[in-house]
């Protein structure tokens, strides 16, 4: 099991970083310029770790009042399938929840929207590119 923190140190958001550099920059050709965006500084970021290895990331933003909407969730390849994505999920969930949101909002891959869904996410509206990648919006209340 993850231990998930939310970001609070410089060393904490550079480990974030460097889990999204490699799931989406190196292994998904993501473009830097994409993947790094005006948002960073607004967000409230989240690192996986198995001991001092950052393993995985997440970031949550309210982009309207009562809505979070998660973002660049990444979980290194060699840990897929072993719970940290939903460890992550689970963390943002309780900080949203804390914060008083009302839903969250995410866009999925659509390779990875029946993740989502086992976590209670539903699809709505067609699937659309975002960073040559196929996507799918996503939404759930925390009602």
């Amino acid at each position: 099991m993850a231990e998930v923190h939310v970001v609070d140190s410089e060393r904490e958001r550079e480990d974030a970083f460097a889990v999204r550099q490699t799931v989406f920059v190196e292994e998904q050709g993501v473009d830097e310029a994409l993947e790094y965006d005006e948002y960073e500084d607004e967000a409230i970021h989240f690192v996986a770790y198995d001991g001092d290895e950052p393993i995985g990331a997440a970031r949550l933003r309210e982009p309207e009042p009562g809505l979070g909407k998660v973002e660049r969730v990444a979980v290194l390849e060699s840990r897929r399938e072993s719970g940290v994505g939903r460890d992550l999920m689970l963390a943002v969930e309780d900080r949203a929840l804390e914060q008083g949101l009302s839903s969250l909002k995410l866009h999925s891959q659509t390779r990875a929207a029946e993740f989502y869904r086992g976590l209670g996410y539903d699809r709505y509206g067609e699937e659309f590119i975002e960073a040559d990648i196929p996507h799918v919006k996503m939404r759930k209340s925390l009602e």
